[in-house]
């Protein structure tokens, strides 16, 4: 069953290391947008993905496209854009690079709102703020930072009520490590490639 909650995918990055647009990357035979995309269309009722480049992708019609309000401020300004164009109250946002997405981990922290802002997984080396689920309230203070310049996702979390999935929580979803993993490089690729 859907829940009412929006998935935001952000696709807008210069994809500088990469050379070539990163969602369209194909990982086992599937472009990485679609597997994103199919994991959203059974979860969540909205579906939104931010980018620089719409045109590129028009053939998701079941997807809102839209971009950025505030140009060139990075993930933290693809977030603020998702919240601000969701229809419901919390949107779990994810980037266009990561191929181990796990459709159960995500249906957890969409369970796990009540009276937070930010569902954040954290690991021994910090959150993963391109893996969580945000409220609209966030919107003002991310929208402080935007204007500011400051454009550290984590930025505007000491303004919200934050909840951190801590390992143990993740470990269940986790079992190979990969859950975080996300492709920078033409080497990433083929790292996958040979697993």
């Amino acid at each position: 069953m859907k829940v009412n909650m929006t998935g935001i995918l952000l696709a807008g990055g210069k994809n500088s290391r990469m050379g070539a647009n990163k969602a369209f990357l194909e990982i086992d035979g599937i472009r990485l947008i679609d597997k994103t995309i199919n994991i959203y269309r059974e979860i969540f009722s909205e579906i939104i993905i931010v980018t620089n480049d719409p045109l590129s992708y028009m053939e998701f019609t079941d997807a809102a496209v839209v971009t950025d309000i505030y140009k060139g401020k990075g993930p933290l300004g693809g977030i603020y854009t998702g919240l601000f164009y969701s229809k419901h109250n919390y949107a779990f946002v994810s980037a266009c690079d990561m191929p181990y997405l796990n459709k159960d981990f995500i249906s957890y922290l969409a369970n796990q709102t009540g009276k937070h802002d930010v569902i954040v997984p954290e690991l021994d080396k910090g959150y993963q703020p391109l893996h969580a689920v945000y409220s609209r309230n966030c919107l003002p203070s991310i929208k402080r930072l935007l204007l500011m310049d400051k454009l550290k996702i984590t930025g505007f979390y000491r303004d919200m009520r934050v909840l951190a999935i801590g390992e143990e929580q993740i470990l269940p979803f986790n079992k190979d490590g990969r859950l975080f993993q996300n492709i920078n490089t033409p080497e990433d690729v083929e790292q996958l490639a040979k697993i």
